[in-house]
């Protein structure tokens, strides 16, 4: 029986799960920060104890696993893989994979090998890979870089908008009243000082006051998730282009909590609109599958086969890694 390990390592966990070719989980175990560009020694920490725990409950050693693929945060550029190629080295696998953990998201998310990904959570990145395997990613580096939005953004967007409307540069929002209340105050000018003298930071939380007043018409709040629709459109037509998908027929996985729990269709409509000219033949799907089983498909893949229609769909059914009990 053939044995495969996928990992998902990010800035706050790092789940590991290991399962045999019909399928069926053997092995897990999750562990705290994976991102090596957060802390190296951490990450390595991390992901090491993750794997060989799920090794030792599935009671295999590295050498019974016949593929891994492991999904890291932080696997962007060269640099990273320089750092990354040895780190996972150590543990001792004959054959396995690295990409960025976007990959792992986009084949999480399609019955497809090949696709595209729009992430969208605490902040944005965009990922996809052709039918040839290519790859390409776009973006992850923040708003100097290139980046608009995320949760963060979205965020101080909703707090700025409150202000501009508060001194008259911005038309009156239902955000005012929605925001005093959540942050506990009776006035702008009094959340406005305490802020600017204290040195406060907007809660990522925040960002969910945009789409209750978008509910209710909230003209600012609807042209703030417009905003966000059309630069993740943007994000998705650079992908297709660059890895010659116009024709193709394809999902984009849209995952991360702006985009999977956000209320109304304001962000999917801008994102569809950007797409439909250039790839007709492409649909949108929200990640409901949990991102550690597209890095189990990716592992399974790298035989060079189609994954198995039963396999696809046993895995496909893990939307909650802490709700899956190996099978020992």
């Amino acid at each position: 029986m053939k044995h495969y390990l996928g990992v998902d390592a990010g800035g706050s966990k790092t789940y590991a799960m290991i399962t045999n070719e019909l399928g069926e989980i053997v092995g897990k175990w999750h562990s705290g920060n994976g991102n090596h560009q957060i802390n190296y020694d951490e990450a390595r920490a991390n992901i090491g104890e993750s794997v060989r725990l799920a090794l030792h409950q599935a009671g295999l050693d590295p050498g019974g696993i016949e593929s891994a693929c492991f999904g890291l945060a932080g696997a962007d550029r060269p640099v990273d893989f320089s750092i990354l190629r040895p780190m996972i080295g150590e543990l001792g696998f004959a054959k396995y994979d690295i990409v960025c953990d976007t990959m792992i998201a986009m084949r999480a998310g399609t019955s497809r090998s090949y696709g595209v990904v729009l992430i969208c959570g605490s902040g944005t990145n965009s990922a996809g890979r052709n039918r040839q395997g290519e790859d390409y990613q776009c973006g992850g580096f923040d708003y100097q870089f290139g980046d608009f939005g995320g949760g963060w953004t979205l965020a101080v967007e909703a707090f700025r908008s409150v202000i501009r409307a508060w001194d008259g540069r911005e038309r009156p929002t239902l955000l005012t009243g929605l925001l005093l209340e959540y942050l506990g105050y009776d006035s702008v000018l009094k959340m406005f000082n305490d802020y600017l003298d204290n040195g406060k930071s907007v809660p990522v939380d925040v960002t969910k006051l945009i789409f209750q007043a978008a509910g209710q018409g909230d003209e600012v709040s609807l042209a703030i998730l417009r905003r966000q629709g059309e630069e993740l459109g943007k994000s998705a037509c650079a992908v297709i282009e660059r890895l010659n998908m116009r024709e193709e027929t394809f999902d984009i996985v849209l995952a991360g909590s702006v985009v999977t729990k956000g209320e109304g269709p304001y962000i999917t409509d801008c994102i569809r609109a950007a797409v439909r000219g250039l790839a007709p033949n492409a649909s949108l799907l929200k990640l409901r599958t949990e991102p550690v089983i597209g890095a189990l498909w990716m592992a399974m893949e790298a035989e060079g086969t189609p994954l198995n229609r039963s396999v696809y769909e046993r895995l496909s059914q893990v939307t909650d890694y802490h709700d899956v009990h190996s099978r020992t």
